[in-house]
């Protein structure tokens, strides 16, 4: 490809296509623009690169390259556009970076970058959008980023960024800044007051900001345009007032002070009072113990956390019918009031998607309005005092509920037959379900967990199950399961907890031949896929058996294995097959 000297436009995005970057790609001395996006290209990026000096667009972004960018990029002086985003790159950022004057984007995001910024980054006069999230950097934020008359968005979140913001109390330069978001860094110390100059903020996120002592809220009020409000766990002493913040900020659709102490009296409340209708509210973990009355002026409201708090008494009828997703795990809540059709949701309002209700004093039968939550997708209403059966008409959601968990609950009869179409997780553990497995269970194509342990499950080893092909967490812990263990062929599987059982017989030589998942780790072409098994707000866990220590994992790493076969009556000799699980952690025969 080198030889193809008037080339003025290479474009191979959205393929397949692999290996390195040859360095005679140096020899198109008349490239304008270099697209290799979304791809599986590896290597190290080739410092023949340098020699392209009509560069104008260069996007290297999703796929695998590794390594540090070459300081000859500092030469590309007429380069506009530069995506690195979302490879394996590292090391520190060459100074000559500063060089490209002519530079508009500079997206770094997702990577493995370290060291500093650098420090004089006003050189780079008509940046636009600066994204370096998820990366490593660490040291002082250069004050001079903000003195980039051109720059609207910078996003610096997940990062180490650390020391105070002391300095920036001397910029006076006035700012086309609309999107701030420095949140999860290492900042501490007050807030600067230079925030109060970003008039055309639209998003501000300092979440994770240890302010250490006292906030003044009054240096965010001249930001009247802000629609995302992030301040989640900014260790401030200050109680902040939601009826203040909801009232002076009247363009805001997301608001985040989890981590907070949060003022919500109903005192102020007016039913007819008009107002701005924020989308997203996040108040997990704010000292709340009653519920906020305000929010029911929040009539476009569509999301809202709650979680974490010490709230008492019922859950508003009106939340069920207008909002899409609603966390309210955590709290006191000890029913629902009965949704009325007093206020509708609008047509832009979707209907319930997700709902969180976990760890509360729930009781009685299981609420009857989940069978009319045709858009149900995630139910978690675990660890809780229900009661009664899993009601049929839950069938409704069968094209479309992903996750269904009800563990820790009094739940009797048998599982239904009707549900499982579109399950992704099945968690119904803790409970005193009777009966056998559904067969139905057969066509959930999608199932990835499924967790029946210490039921009173009365059935032969599910063999069956091997068939689905995305099951991965199979616990059947503490059951009356009994006769052999057979055809076990999973080859997703990567935690199995037959433990306490009554199964007996001996195992075959080739039980874990082709338990692929167990063998070889997946390997992903990005590093930026999500860590833990889940959807959306979701995420599974599990109780597994260490050492004779139950240990809860909140969450699932991807790659962690486990097999427990203890409690059981198998005889013989351990499988040599066995010796094949090459990435399995933890293996418990005892007993």
């Amino acid at each position: 490809i080198g030889n193809l000297s008037h080339l003025t436009s290479l474009v191979l995005s959205g393929n397949h296509f692999n290996g390195w970057i040859p360095s005679s790609i140096g020899n198109l001395y008349h490239l304008n623009s270099f697209h290799l996006n979304d791809n599986n290209f590896a290597g190290e990026i080739p410092a023949s690169l340098g020699n392209l000096s009509y560069l104008t667009s260069l996007d290297f972004s999703i796929n695998i390259f590794f390594g540090e960018i070459p300081s000859c990029f500092g030469s590309l002086k007429q380069l506009e556009i530069l995506r690195v985003d979302d490879n394996k790159l590292r090391g520190n950022l060459p100074l000559e970076l500063v060089n490209l004057s002519k530079l508009s984007e500079l997206s770094l995001f997702r990577n493995q970058f370290t060291g500093t910024l650098p420090p004089n980054m006003s050189s780079l006069s008509n940046l636009i959008t600066f994204s370096a999230f998820d990366n490593a950097f660490v040291g002082t934020l250069p004050s001079s980023l903000f003195t980039i008359p051109s720059l609207i968005f910078i996003d610096l979140r997940d990062n180490q960024l650390n020391n105070t913001l002391d300095q920036f109390g001397n910029i006076s330069s006035p700012s086309q800044l609309m999107y701030l978001d420095l949140g999860n860094n290492n900042f501490r110390g007050p807030i600067p007051r230079f925030i109060s100059r970003l008039v055309n903020l639209r998003t501000l996120d300092l979440s994770h900001f240890n302010i250490q002592g006292p906030l003044d809220f009054t240096i965010f009020y001249p930001l009247k345009l802000l629609a995302n409000f992030h301040l989640s766990y900014s260790n401030t002493t200050t109680t902040i007032d939601l009826n203040a913040i909801l009232s002076s900020f009247t363009k805001l659709i997301s608001l985040d002070l989890s981590g907070s102490h949060v003022l919500a009296t109903n005192k102020t409340f007016l039913p007819d009072t008009p107002s701005q209708s924020i989308d997203s509210l996040y108040l997990s973990g704010c000292g709340i113990t009653e519920f906020p009355e305000i929010l029911r002026s929040q009539h476009g409201m569509t999301t809202l956390d709650i979680s974490n708090n010490k709230i008492k008494g019922q859950v508003p009828g009106w939340l069920i019918l207008q909002l899409a997703y609603m966390n309210i795990s955590n709290n006191n809540f000890i029913g629902f009031e009965r949704p009325t059709e007093a206020r509708l949701p609008s047509v832009s309002n979707p209907p319930m998607v997700q709902l969180l209700a976990s760890n509360n004093n729930f009781s009685g039968n299981l609420p009857s309005f989940i069978c009319a939550m045709r858009s149900l997708f995630s139910l978690d209403l675990s660890n809780n005092e229900f009661n009664g059966s899993i009601p049929r008409c839950m069938g409704n959601h069968k094209s479309i509920l992903s996750d269904l968990i009800l563990r820790q609950n009094h739940l009797s009869g048998s599982l239904p037959r009707n549900i499982y179409q579109s399950l992704r997780s099945l968690d119904v553990g803790h409970n005193q379900l009777v009966g056998k497995l559904p067969r139905s269970l057969i066509h959930s194509s999608t199932l990835e967990v499924l967790n029946v342990e210490s039921n009173i499950i009365n059935d032969t080893f599910p063999f069956w199950l091997s068939s689905l092909p995305k099951l991965q967490v199979l616990v059947l812990r503490s059951n009356a399961f009994h006769g052999k263990i057979h055809r076990t062929w999973f080859p997703k599987l990567r935690i199995m907890d037959l433990s306490h059982n009554h199964f007996n017989g001996t195992l075959l030589p080739n039980s874990f031949k082709n338990w692929n998942a167990m063998s070889s780790l997946e390997k992903n072409k990005g590093h930026f896929d999500e860590k833990y098994m889940g959807s959306g707000y979701y995420r599974d866990s599990v109780v597994l058996m260490n050492k004779g220590m139950a240990l809860e994992y909140q969450r699932i790493l991807k790659i962690y294995t486990a097999i427990d076969l203890s409690g059981n009556k198998i005889e013989g000799e351990i499988p040599k097959s066995i010796g094949l699980l090459k990435e399995l952690h933890v293996l418990n025969l005892s007993n």
